[in-house]
């Protein structure tokens, strides 16, 4: 029997082509992740929300993950059917929550009969946010079946190659979306004098990322065709109990830990970072989103140089704590530093070197799950770190809302917040993120799992 010598995946051009279409669906989910963060404000003044109305909104993405276990029945769905199909099932959940939650923002919504309806019960909740939190969760639900999805398709074309470095620049591209999205979405608004003007085109854009998908279906078939025919083994079926394999190993717990705690002092920071410097600066929005904006740079341009060094050079538990003091000391730049010497050369310091630390940790963690792990559960240990991190990630923007509407009792001014107290919250999530690390590296001494170890594995050469 004739097996294939030269595999789809060891053709460069291919491989990275593929990386390619897989972060094109990721960089416009990103920005319709952040496409509301840098209109906090305006929300306030033209659709009447509260800092507490916009943290509910903006956690709304992770509810569904957490409280139904949307996440881990994906990472099911994705090692029983495969990269492929999950891949378009997640775009076309994305598209559908997306177009909910712009049809919230529309003025078509307002004073229709759903609106009636909706402001008639929790009416401390708007309605508009009401049926943006539901447009939201669906949304989440596409998203983070999308991340799952895209990191077990770039292990499968990359294992044994470059993966730390893919796996970065997957990340880096992602992250240039947060860039465009802050710098786009202000600007689109305050334009059109319609916060929903944004939202549409970003919802039109994951149109586009599901055409990619759609691309990526048809050389991952043929992928699979191959590996059929060159005598690989076939990957085993997932089994509900390989679940209680993944929560009785340790150190796949401490990376579960690190990963909620270092996202969660992100990804929530970056709804209210705009807010934050427009009340730390006394700037507009379009400014402050300007300055924060350059946060993805430094994760973009670094974190696939950093993944290089991890293929090569190893290193990755002690990138997580080095990731993790940076992370730290930012926040506390933000709450500490007297008004006075807050100025927007700080402001941009501070920014990038949060960038800089979100640069180390992702670049480290995605490609040691593999490490931790089998590959017939691979699809799975991703689902569940991304659902214990969802946990975070749908809390914390919920109670730093409430905390900022607490602690600015009386204030009326949406630029006039005082932040204090919030980046402290943040600062101590980079404190236990150190400690972990540190507990990280020691197991990886004890149980010898490689992870300060090269991710691209030397082949040795015989002779014939």
């Amino acid at each position: 029997m004739n097996k294939v010598s030269i595999l789809l995946k060891d053709k460069a051009v291919v491989r990275w082509s593929m990386l390619v279409l897989l972060s094109s669906m990721m960089f416009f989910a990103y920005m319709f992740v952040d496409v509301l963060s840098p209109l906090k404000s305006m929300l306030e003044t033209t659709r009447g929300w509260t800092s507490e109305n916009f943290g509910t909104v903006t956690g709304a993405e992770y509810f569904l993950n957490v409280f139904v276990l949307f996440l881990i029945f994906a990472g099911i769905i994705l090692d029983k059917m495969g990269v492929r199909f999950t891949a378009i099932l997640s775009a076309l959940v994305m598209i559908a929550g997306a177009g909910i939650k712009y049809y919230a923002l529309t003025d078509a919504f307002a004073g229709s009969g759903l609106e009636t309806w909706l402001s008639s019960w929790w009416v401390s909740l708007p309605a508009s946010a009401k049926l943006a939190s539901l447009g939201f969760m669906i949304f989440g639900c596409g998203v983070e079946m999308a991340g799952v999805t895209v990191s077990k398709g770039i292990v499968k074309w990359f294992k044994g190659k470059e993966l730390a470095l893919a796996m970065g620049l997957e990340m880096a591209i992602a992250r240039l979306g947060v860039f465009a999205i802050f710098r786009m979405s202000p600007r689109v608004a305050e334009n059109m004098s319609n916060v929903s003007a944004p939202v549409l085109i970003s919802l039109i854009l994951l149109l586009i990322g599901l055409l990619a998908f759609s691309v990526y279906f048809f050389f991952d078939r043929k992928l699979e065709r191959q590996l059929g025919e060159s005598g690989e083994e076939p990957e085993e079926e997932f089994k509900v109990k390989d679940l209680g394999i993944l929560f009785t190993n340790k150190a796949f717990l401490i990376v579960s830990g690190l990963c909620v705690l270092y996202y969660s002092a992100i990804f929530p920071f970056q709804k209210y970072a705009a807010n934050m410097l427009e009340c730390r600066l006394q700037t507009t929005a379009t400014d402050a989103s300007d300055i924060f904006s350059w946060f993805p740079i430094g994760a973009m341009i670094l974190t696939p140089l950093l993944g290089a060094y991890l293929d090569n050079k190893g290193k990755g538990a002690s990138m997580l704590i080095i990731g993790a003091v940076l992370m730290c000391l930012c926040h506390l730049t933000f709450a500490l530093v007297p008004e006075a010497y807050f100025t927007k050369g700080v402001a941009y310091t501070a920014i990038i070197i949060l960038g800089i630390s979100f640069s180390l940790v992702p670049a480290a963690l995605w490609p040691s799950v593999p490490k931790l792990v089998k590959d017939r559960y691979l699809g799975s240990a991703y689902s569940v770190i991304f659902w214990i991190q969802n946990i975070g990630l749908w809390a914390l923007p919920l109670l730093i809302g409430v905390v900022l509407d607490r602690t600015n009792q009386g204030v009326t001014n949406p630029l006039e917040y005082n932040y204090t107290v919030p980046m402290l919250i943040f600062a101590s999530l980079g404190v236990l993120a150190f400690f972990l690390g540190i507990w990280l590296k020691a197991e990886d001494r004890l149980k010898g799992y490689g992870l300060e170890l090269p991710n691209i594995t030397k082949k040795i050469k015989t002779d014939d």
